[in-house]
């Protein structure tokens, strides 16, 4: 156990016959006593700064593993968000080339079916042209029919029996 200033400051010495000057060993043991207390007096601010630079480092060592922890778990939900991007992406493009073939699609159905639409407009066409055909040429045959020219012969002579009942 070590020695106190208390200690040494209650020492008893023995007394032999020629023994130490008494003055000289309790000044030297005074000025130990000072010197013992000083040292243990720093020894325990020492000991009080050791303490508190181990809580601080304690503390550093504490945020050093909270921040590593953050990090990667920044690095984590980064690598997380670029995954979900990716896949985000690809069925964005996924879907569009969908809409794409669906419109291109729809598109050509349309141009079919306009394509045949006109054929049929075409056809009805070319149809009502030949029947209009036919039928002018049948009034231009009952034009050209005799039977025009004794319709207006007849006429005239009805004509002319009229006028000759009013004449009268």
């Amino acid at each position: 156990m070590p020695l106190t200033p208390l200690d040494i400051h209650n020492k008893e010495f023995s007394r032999g016959f020629r023994g130490y000057d008494e003055d000289e060993v309790n000044d030297f043991l005074d000025q130990v006593i000072k010197d013992y207390e000083v040292l243990i007096r720093e020894k325990k601010g020492l000991e009080e700064k050791v303490r508190k630079l181990e809580e601080r480092i304690g503390h550093f060592s504490n945020i050093e593993e909270t921040l590593n922890k953050s990090i990667l778990i920044a690095q984590e939900t980064a690598e997380d968000v670029k995954q979900n991007a990716s896949k985000e992406a690809k069925l964005i493009v996924k879907e569009a080339e969908k809409n794409a073939d669906r419109i291109i699609n729809e598109s050509l159905s349309k141009s079919r079916k306009i394509a045949l639409d006109i054929e049929e407009l075409k056809k009805q066409a070319s149809v009502y042209r030949t029947r209009f055909r036919m039928l002018i040429e049948a009034q231009l045959e009952l034009l050209k029919n005799d039977e025009w020219d004794k319709l207006s012969e007849s006429l005239d002579d009805a004509e002319l029996e009229v006028s000759s009942e009013y004449s009268e």
